[in-house]
C-alpha cells in the first residue's frame, strides 16, 4: 500500500512538475481573472493526469499475464523511456534557457471556471508525452507482480493528488510565483528538477 502510494506521488510530480506552456498559461490566467478560476484550470490539469494514470494502470494489469515471458527486455525498455523522457525534458529545457526566446501574444478574453476546467483537460489529454510516461512507468514497475485494486487506486488517486497539489500551487501563486517559476531560469530548474525524479523512477525500476 505504501508503495503504491510513494509511486503514485512520484510519478505525479514527475509529469507535473516541469513548467511548460500549459502551466505559465495557468498563472497567467489566475492573475488575470480569479482564484476561483485558476483553482478549476487547475484541477482540469490534474484531472487529466489522473486520468492517464488510471487507464495505464488497468493496462499494466491486464497486459501482465501476456507480458510474462518478456518481463525482464520490457523493463529495460520501460526504463529506457523514462531515462529519455528525462533527458529530452532537460536538454530542452538547457536549450530554451540558453536560447532566451521569449513571445508575447494577445490573450483572448479570460474563460469562466467552467470552461477554464475543459479547456485545461482538453489541451492536456492531448499531450502524448503524459500517456507514453505513465503507461512506462505502470508496465514497467507492475507487470511482474499481481496488483490489487486497491493499489491501483492508491496510485492513481495519488498521482492525481500530485498533480493537483502541484497546479493549485501554481494558481495560487498567479502573478507572484508566475514571475519566478515561468522565467526562463524558474522553467529551467523545474524541468531539471523533473528530470531528476524521472530518473530517479527509473533507476528504481531497474533496482
Amino acid at each position: 500500500m505504501t508503495a503504491a502510494l510513494v509511486a503514485g506521488l512520484l510519478a505525479g510530480y514527475g509529469i507535473a512538475v516541469p513548467v511548460g506552456a500549459v502551466a505559465t498559461y495557468l498563472v497567467s490566467l489566475t492573475a488575470r481573472t480569479s482564484l476561483r478560476t485558476g483553482v478549476c484550470a487547475a484541477l482540469g490539469v490534474a484531472t487529466a493526469d489522473g486520468l492517464y494514470a488510471l487507464v495505464a494502470a488497468l493496462g499494466g494489469s491486464a497486459l501482465a499475464a501476456a507480458l510474462r515471458p518478456v518481463l525482464v527486455p520490457l523493463r529495460w525498455a520501460s526504463a529506457l523511456v523514462l531515462v529519455f523522457l528525462a533527458v529530452r525534458g532537460a536538454v530542452t529545457a538547457v536549450r530554451h534557457y540558453r536560447g532566451q526566446r521569449l513571445t508575447t501574444r494577445s490573450a483572448p478574453p479570460p474563460p469562466s471556471p467552467a470552461r477554464a476546467y475543459l479547456a485545461l483537460l482538453g489541451i492536456t489529454l492531448l499531450n502524448p508525452t503524459t500517456v507514453i510516461y505513465f503507461a512506462a512507468l505502470v508496465l514497467g514497475t507492475r507487470a511482474a507482480d499481481a496488483v490489487s485494486p486497491l493499489e491501483q487506486g492508491v496510485f492513481v488517486l495519488a498521482a492525481f493528488a500530485a498533480s493537483a497539489s502541484w497546479q493549485l500551487l501554481l494558481s495560487g501563486g498567479g502573478a507572484l510565483l508566475g514571475r519566478l517559476l515561468t522565467g526562463s531560469r524558474g522553467r529551467l530548474v523545474t524541468a531539471l528538477v523533473s528530470s531528476g525524479v524521472i530518473l530517479l523512477l527509473a533507476v528504481r525500476m531497474l533496482l
